[in-house]
């Protein structure tokens, strides 16, 4: 019972996977795979993974998007350029895949001196680690504590779900960094 409760959390909080989407034209769904008689045994990691692989080719396509002088593009002067998000991101996911995963994060070098090509592999890896780190778990370990953030103490099923929230947050805000300079997020474009 616990574990529908935690994936009726996980799925809920994945609408705004769809954030940034282009209104004028129908969301773009992986074709539903069809249903068997079996349960699937480890539902939330497995719901987890499967969203990783579309926020992953996502988010990186975002970056590789955006010209290498619009890095340092702000939409306004309070908020972060877009190289400080492409930063965020990859930082984010470290860390919340580290815990969650109880697995050391890797040496991540982030700063002002990075270009284009450095923050779309900066990116890239902190996704592969992700992957590696979500590999290693089932969901038998959602009840396991693990500290985030600040020090706070959750679950790994909250980790989980802070780290699809991030993914669909971090989205939204590279969709929107995209548009104001006059490009299409990709999942607004054509398919190629």
């Amino acid at each position: 019972m616990k574990n529908v409760i935690i994936l009726i959390a996980l799925l809920g909080s994945t609408s705004l996977l769809f954030a940034g989407q282009d209104k004028a034209e129908p969301a773009k769904v992986a074709p539903a795979k069809p249903a068997t008689s079996e349960p699937v045994k480890n539902p939330v990691t497995t719901a987890v993974k499967d969203i990783l692989a579309r926020q992953q080719k996502n988010l990186i396509a975002a970056v590789a998007e955006m010209p290498a002088d619009k890095f340092s593009f702000k939409p306004t002067p309070e908020q972060i350029p877009f190289s400080h998000l492409v930063e965020h991101i990859s930082s984010s996911n470290i860390e919340l895949c580290s815990k969650a995963a109880s697995m050391p994060p890797p040496p991540m070098h982030a700063g002002s001196d990075m270009n284009k090509e450095m923050l779309v592999a900066l990116i890239t890896r902190s996704f592969a680690y992700c992957e590696a780190a979500l590999n290693r778990l089932d969901d038998s370990n959602l009840g396991n504590s693990t500290e985030i953030f600040g020090g706070r103490q959750v679950t790994v099923a909250y980790a989980l779900i802070a780290l699809t929230n991030d993914w669909a947050d971090h989205y939204s805000a590279a969709a929107s960094y995209l548009r104001l300079n006059g490009l299409l997020p990709p999942t607004a474009q054509a398919k190629k």
